[in-house]
């Protein structure tokens, strides 16, 4: 079996390189297409369920529904990504999408059952989402992999951000009602474009009978045999194999198990997690710091600095940076996350924390130099699960981190709160200093 293991260029993939791939192109441009609608969507939904019940408790579920259901999916459906083909399932996703915002554009359901339809539907968004994020490494190789992942990351922000003005319009335009509408005709489009654009490609994960002896991880690389389609020989690479068993929450429980027994991917997936899934416990106290500086300050400005800082460093990082020299600066990367905060215990005014903000999530960069380590680390036919894994993960981490700094703001000030984050995310930083190191060349 030929090694296909990414290796480290020292000249840094340009954004022509990574453009210059049809298909990359088609992901960049229909995940793009794919965020403005859910934004709109959900902004739209919460302002229709706002003005249907005139609760504000109501119009809040309303807008995080379509989020929240994504750990669940992540950690009971991920199998799918593997099991299915890729072309299929995002394009599949996005028609279910697309009924599901036409039922919602008619007016006819209640706000109940509104919220509850656009639940079970999101519980398949990480599948879609997984599906989409393993496709890169089969369209982009070497270090262009590693700026795809960063220009998807620049997309994500910069398309909330569009979503949301492009929301605001529409909705003073056409109301709620048609603004679902025309999100629905996005729905339509990244499915087309994801049809048309992507070639087919078969599942990474055949289903097949259950093997006559259960395969065994082992006790070194973290592998199994390969029937069971996991973790495949030293390398950690396989091929797209058969004999996934039994339904997919089964086996999505039995491989997030198996890759999480692995300790080299165990530990690129906290390192992935941790350091900035605890800066967002700062974000969280962001308003009640604001509202501390006075009224003519807003928490939207230090939220907005730190998307800023954040699609910065992934820019600046994964262009301009030689992939060796992006890998070594990894750890001092993730530092530069929580060191920071630790200036919010002088409670700056609203400017200098803004800076401050920018200057932190700059260092979610650090991601960048870990992109490579853990697509050679991952087995390959596991591949749309083990993504999937790294963003549930984020988002439970995130979630708990938020209501965590949100729990501690009732004791403490929140400027020490932040503090305290910043604080949290360098101690997570030092303690996985081995994992974010690179290895030395060669060992």
């Amino acid at each position: 079996m030929t090694d296909t293991r990414t290796p480290v260029l020292d000249r840094p993939a340009t954004f022509g390189d990574v453009f210059a791939v049809a298909e990359f192109r088609v992901i960049f441009g229909s995940f793009g297409i794919f965020m403005i609608g859910e934004t709109v969507k959900m902004l739209a939904l919460s302002v229709l369920v706002y003005e249907r019940t005139g609760s504000g408790l109501l119009a809040a579920l309303a807008y995080v529904t379509g989020f929240l259901p994504h750990a669940l999916g992540g950690v009971f459906l991920l199998a799918l990504a593997d099991r299915w083909p890729a072309r299929a399932l995002i394009v599949g996703y996005d028609l279910l999408r697309l009924a599901v915002v036409a039922v919602l554009a008619t007016g006819l359901l209640s706000p109940p059952v509104m919220l509850g339809l656009v639940a079970v539907v999101a519980l398949f968004g990480p599948v879609s989402g997984a599906a989409r994020t393993a496709l890169l490494p089969e369209v982009l190789h070497g270090d262009a992999y590693v700026l795809g992942r960063s220009l998807l990351s620049v997309a994500a922000g910069g398309t909330q951000v569009a979503g949301f003005a492009v929301g605001g319009l529409l909705l003073g335009l056409v109301g709620p009602y048609g603004a679902l509408w025309l999100t629905a005709l996005t729905c339509g489009l990244s499915a087309l474009l994801v049809r048309l654009g992507l070639t087919r490609r078969p599942a990474r994960v055949r289903s097949a009978p259950p093997p006559a002896a259960p395969a065994s991880v082992g006790p070194a690389s973290g592998s199994v045999g390969p029937a069971s389609g996991s973790v495949g020989p030293a390398s950690g690479r396989v091929g797209r194999v058969a004999g996934s068993r039994g339904g997919a929450v089964r086996e999505t429980l039995r491989v997030n198990r198996e890759l999480l027994a692995d300790r080299r991917i165990r530990g690129l997936l906290l390192a992935q997690w941790l350091p900035g899934s605890l800066l967002v416990g700062a974000e969280g106290v962001a308003v009640p710091y604001a509202a501390d500086l006075g009224p003519g300050a807003s928490a939207g400005v230090l939220l907005m600095a730190g998307a800023g800082g954040m699609l910065v460093g992934d820019l600046l990082v994964g262009r301009f940076v030689a992939p060796a020299r992006r890998e070594r600066w990894t750890p001092w990367l993730a530092l530069l996350l929580g060191v920071p905060m630790l200036a919010f215990l002088a409670g700056p005014g609203l400017v200098p924390a803004a800076a401050l903000f920018a200057v932190a999530t700059a260092g979610f960069a650090y991601q960048l130099g870990l992109a490579r380590r853990f697509l050679d680390a991952v087995p390959e036919a596991r591949r749309g699960q083990a993504f999937g894994l790294v963003s549930t993960g984020m988002m439970a981490m995130q979630g708990l981190a938020a209501a965590g700094a949100g729990g501690l703001s009732e004791l403490l000030a929140p400027g020490v709160v932040m503090a305290v984050a910043g604080a949290a995310s360098i101690a997570a930083t030092l303690t996985l200093w081995p994992v974010l190191k690179p290895a030395a060349r060669g060992s």
